[in-house]
């Protein structure tokens, strides 16, 4: 059995999202393994950065819908970390801070082991900085664009 805190971060994970990154990550490992360039290493290490990206989304997704008031009441769907008053807002703020600091480390470990090449370097520090504020501007911030889905836009 799990000790309470960690259920209560088990759960504002959203383990049944997870397969969105693990699949991505196999798909592109698949394809690599089928051209012969397999890299075990870099394989994990996207693995990693690709599941802390979307407890990262996941996690902002719980704060953003709370600050909004998304997570009310009559929302639909199980009842979220801070909408069930199991974390606070301030501590949401501090597990976003963790986060974003082990998927900083784990994509840094990534971009060490996969790139050599300056521009390389360069190129995927600034993909995974887009990476880390898209997941984070979902539903955070002055326009998340999480909730733009339901608008219509005309020219």
């Amino acid at each position: 059995m799990l000790h309470p805190t960690l259920a209560i971060w088990l759960d504002a994970a959203r383990p049944k999202t997870l397969p969105l990154a693990v699949t991505s990550i196999l798909s592109g490992s698949a394809v690599a393994a089928a051209q012969g360039n397999l890299s075990w290493s870099i394989s994990v290490m996207a693995l990693i950065t690709a599941l802390f990206l979307q407890i990262l989304s996941n996690l902002a997704n719980d704060y953003g819908d709370a600050i909004k008031g998304t997570d009310n009441m009559t929302r639909l769907g199980p009842m979220r970390a801070i909408q069930s008053g199991k974390v606070s807002l301030a501590t949401m703020r501090r597990a976003l801070a963790f986060n974003i600091a082990l998927t900083v480390l784990s994509g840094g470990g990534l971009i060490a082991i996969a790139c050599q090449q300056p521009t390389d370097i360069i190129s995927f520090l600034l993909l995974g900085l887009m990476a880390i504020v898209a997941s984070i501007t979902y539903t955070v911030g002055n326009k998340p664009y999480g909730y733009r889905g339901s608008v219509i836009y005309r020219c």
